[in-house]
C-alpha cells in the first residue's frame, strides 16, 4: 500500500492542467483552460480546467474533480493506479506499506492483467538486449531497420524466444498466475501443456494513452508460410484492438502541441518517423480505421493527415477511412509517398528538414486526393467519371458542417468541371437518403414506445417544474463558502445605540469578518439549518474545516472528503466557469466578477434566505387559518402581521444592499 507521505507529495506536485493536458487539447480561457469533453462526442468545448482551484469540470457529462479523479474517470484507473501514474510523471519515489493478505486478495482482475502485461514487456525487452538468441535475431533485426538503442528503449521493443514455453515458465516462476497469462493471451493453454503465443517473434508493446501496456504485436522473422507475419494479442478486458492506436502514448503531447496527427499503418512507420523527429504520428496497426480510434485522436486535435505508400489497392481501401474521419467532423488531408516508398523507408532516407518539407508540400485536401486518385481510373470514360463525381459528393455528404460541405462542393465543381447546381442536387439527395436511413433505424428501436406516446401524448405533456428557491439559495451559500470562505471582508452591522437624547436608534457599523464566520453567525442568529441533506453535510464539514485550519486549499479539502461529496463540491466550484465557456467578452458582454462584490454576495444571499423562510412561515400560517385549524385566529393573525413586518424589513435591506453595489 502507498504511504500517506507519498500521496501528500503527489498532490502537492501534480498540476491538474499538466495532467489533463496529456490527454485533452486545452486552450487558455482567461485564468482557466477549456477543451472538448473527453467523455462525450461534442463539437463545442464544455470541459473546463481551473489551475487556481486545481480542479476540472465537464459540463456535458457532469463529471469533475481533481487530477486523480480525472485519471480514474478517463483511464479507468483505481485510486492507487492514479497515484502511481502521477508519482511516475513527477518523479516521486513511492514509499510502500506492507499489505495484509486480505488487501492482496482484493487486487482486481484488470490490475492483475496489467501487471502481467507489464512484466511481459520487461521480459521481452530484457531478452532482446541480453539473451544470445535475442541479440542475434531480434536486436539484429531492429538494427537492420535502422533503429537506435534509444529508440529501442523508448518503445520497449523486445523479443520472444523460439522455445515453446520460455516466457510462460519465467512468468509462473515469478509468481504470476496462469489464469492471467491466459486472459491476456500471452500464453495458450492446451490439453496437456501451455505454450507462448508469440514464440520466435520480435515484440511491439501496445500502450494506452497513459502508458500502460495493453497488449502486443509480434512479427515473425522466419520464412514460415503457415505462420502469420504479424500476430496481435487477442481481445481481452484490457485490450480492445478497435479502440487502441499504436504510439498514442509517445505522440499525444506532440499532437496537441502541433494540432495535427499523422496516421500511418504499421508499427515500424511510427517508430521510424519518431526517430526522424516527427513525433505526432500514430498507427491503426494494420486494422481498418474505426470511429473509436478517430475519437481518440479527436481528444487531442481536429486535424488528421493520413500517410500512404504508393500501393493503389491500399489507397482505394483507405478512402473508407477518410469518409469515417469526415463523418466525425474532423479535418483530413492525405499525403502519398513516391512509388516503392512508405513512411518507414522514406523517413529513413531523408533528413528531418526534408521530411517536414515533403509532408508540408505534398499533403493535399481529401477532395483533391480523391479526384487525382480516381481520375486515373476514369480517364475519358464518361460513365466512370460520373461514378467518380458521385463518389466525391458521397464523401462530402458525410461532413456534418454545412458551410464546409458547401465549400467542398464548390471545390469539386472547379476540379471536375461540372455545375454547382447539379452537385448540390446530388448532395441533397444523399443527405436526404442518409436521414431516411437514420430515421428507419430509430423507428425500429422506438416503435413500441412511439405507439404508446401517440395514444397518450396529450396526457404526457411535461411541464417545467418551478425553481426551488431554497435549494438555489442553499447552493449559493455552499458556493460562497468554497470560493471565499477564508477571505476577510468588510461587512455592515446594524446596531441599536443610544443617541445624545438617550433614544435608541439604528446605527450602521462596518466590521471585518471572515466570510465563513459571517455566514455561520448569521445562520446561528436565526437558528437556521440548511434543508438539503447534502448541502447540510457539506456546510457542517466546511465550517468545521475552517475552524480547525488556518488556510483553506481546495485540493487538500477534496482529498479528505468522500467521493460523492467531492463530486458535488467540484460541480459547485466550477459552475461559475460556464460563463467563461461562452466567451462573452468577445461578444462585448461583460460578466460581473464575483470577487468584486463578495460582501454583497454574502449579505444578499443570507437576506434572501431569511426572506424566503419567513415567507414560507407566513404561507403556512395563512393555510392553517383557511383550513380552520384554530377557532380563534387572533394570535395567528398577530404572528402573520409580525412576520410580514420582518419580510418588509428584509426587503428594504435587500434593496439597500443591491442599490449600494449596483
Amino acid at each position: 500500500m502507498i504511504s500517506k507521505e507519498t500521496i501528500d507529495k503527489v498532490f502537492e506536485s501534480a498540476r491538474v492542467e499538466e495532467v489533463i493536458g496529456d490527454f485533452v487539447q486545452l486552450k487558455r480561457a482567461g485564468s482557466n483552460f477549456k477543451g472538448l469533453s473527453p467523455f462525450s462526442d461534442e463539437r463545442s468545448p464544455s470541459f473546463m480546467v481551473s489551475p487556481v482551484k486545481q480542479i476540472w469540470k465537464d459540463f456535458s457529462s457532469g463529471k469533475g474533480g481533481n487530477s486523480v479523479a480525472f485519471l480514474m474517470e478517463h483511464e479507468h484507473f483505481s485510486y492507487p493506479e492514479a497515484i502511481r501514474y502521477l508519482a511516475k510523471k513527477y518523479n516521486i519515489q513511492i514509499e510502500e506499506i506492507e499489505l495484509s493478505d486480505d488487501d492482496k486478495a482484493e487486487a482486481n482482475e484488470k490490475e492483475s492483467m496489467y501487471l502481467v502485461s507489464e512484466f511481459a514487456a520487461s521480459y521481452f525487452h530484457h531478452t532482446l538486449l541480453n539473451a544470445e538468441e535475442g541479440k542475434a535475431i531480434g536486436f539484429s533485426y531492429f538494427k537492420e531497420r535502422g533503429f537506435t538503442n534509444e529508440t529501442i528503449a523508448k518503445f520497449k521493443l523486445g523479443y520472444s524466444p523460439t522455445i515453446w514455453d520460455s516466457f510462460t515458465k519465467e512468468a509462473l516462476g515469478k509468481g504470476y498466475k496462469l489464469e492471467y497469462l491466459d486472459k491476456t493471451g500471452l500464453t495458450i493453454i492446451g490439453e496437456d501443456k501451455q505454450f507462448d503465443r508469440f514464440k520466435g517473434r520480435v515484440m511491439f508493446p501496445i500502450q494506452s494513452m497513459s502508458g500502460r501496456v495493453l497488449g502486443f504485436g509480434g512479427r515473425i522473422l522466419t520464412q514460415d508460410k503457415k505462420a502469420a507475419k504479424y500476430l496481435n494479442s487477442p481481445e481481452s478486458d484490457i485490450y480492445h484492438k478497435s479502440k487502441v492506436l499504436y504510439g498514442i502514448f509517445h505522440a499525444k503531447q506532440a499532437i496537441a502541441k502541433l494540432d495535427n496527427c499523422f496516421l500511418v499503418e504499421g508499427y515500424t512507420d511510427v517508430i521510424q518517423m519518431h526517430q526522424s523527429g516527427i513525433e505526432n504520428v500514430v498507427a491503426s496497426s494494420g486494422t481498418a480505421l474505426t470511429s473509436d480510434q478517430i475519437r481518440l485522436i479527436n481528444r487531442l486535435t481536429k486535424n488528421i493527415t493520413v500517410l500512404f505508400d504508393g500501393d493503389a489497392a491500399g489507397l482505394r481501401a483507405s478512402i473508407r477511412g477518410i469518409d469515417l474521419i469526415l463523418e466525425l467532423g474532423m479535418n483530413v488531408k492525405v499525403c502519398t509517398f513516391p512509388d516503392g516508398e512508405d513512411p518507414d523507408s522514406f523517413a529513413k532516407k531523408n533528413s528531418y528538414e526534408d521530411l517536414v518539407k515533403y509532408l508540408d508540400e505534398s499533403a493535399m485536401d481529401f477532395i483533391q486526393f480523391k479526384a487525382s486518385l480516381l481520375m486515373k481510373e476514369a480517364k475519358n470514360d464518361p460513365i466512370k467519371k460520373a461514378d467518380l463525381i458521385r463518389d466525391m459528393v458521397a464523401s462530402i455528404s458525410k461532413i456534418p458542417d454545412r458551410i464546409k460541405r458547401e465549400i467542398y462542393i464548390q471545390e469539386c465543381s472547379r476540379i471536375m468541371d461540372i455545375s454547382e447546381e447539379v452537385l448540390f442536387n446530388t448532395l441533397a439527395q444523399l443527405v436526404k437518403k442518409d436521414l431516411q436511413e437514420l430515421g428507419k433505424k430509430q423507428n425500429k428501436a422506438e416503435t413500441s414506445s412511439q405507439q404508446a406516446f401517440e395514444v397518450h401524448k396529450n396526457e404526457n405533456i411535461t411541464v417545467a417544474s418551478p425553481v426551488d428557491i431554497q435549494f438555489e439559495l442553499e447552493h449559493k451559500i455552499i458556493e460562497i463558502l468554497l470560493l471565499y470562505g477564508n477571505r476577510e471582508e468588510d461587512f455592515e452591522d446594524n446596531l441599536l445605540k443610544a443617541n445624545e437624547s438617550g433614544e435608541m436608534e439604528e446605527v450602521v457599523e462596518t466590521n471585518k469578518y471572515k466570510v465563513y464566520q459571517r455566514i455561520f453567525l448569521s445562520l446561528q442568529e436565526d437558528e437556521t439549518e440548511l434543508a438539503n441533506p447534502l448541502f447540510k453535510s457539506i456546510y457542517n464539514d466546511l465550517i468545521q474545516f475552517f475552524q480547525q485550519n488556518e488556510s483553506f486549499e481546495i485540493e487538500q479539502y477534496l482529498n479528505q472528503i468522500p467521493a460523492e461529496i467531492a463530486q458535488e463540491v467540484t460541480s459547485i466550484l466550477m459552475n461559475d466557469e460556464q460563463e467563461v465557456l461562452g466567451n462573452w467578452e468577445a461578444k462585448n458582454i461583460f460578466v460581473k466578477q464575483k470577487e468584486e462584490t463578495i460582501s454583497q454576495n454574502v449579505t444578499e444571499t443570507i437576506l434572501s434566505l431569511r426572506w424566503f423562510l419567513v415567507d414560507k412561515i407566513v404561507e403556512e400560517l395563512k393555510g392553517s387559518i383557511l383550513q380552520g385549524e384554530n377557532q380563534d385566529n387572533s394570535e395567528t393573525l398577530v404572528l402573520v402581521n409580525d412576520y410580514n413586518g420582518l419580510k418588509n424589513m428584509f426587503s428594504k435591506k435587500l434593496g439597500r444592499v443591491i442599490s449600494r453595489y449596483s
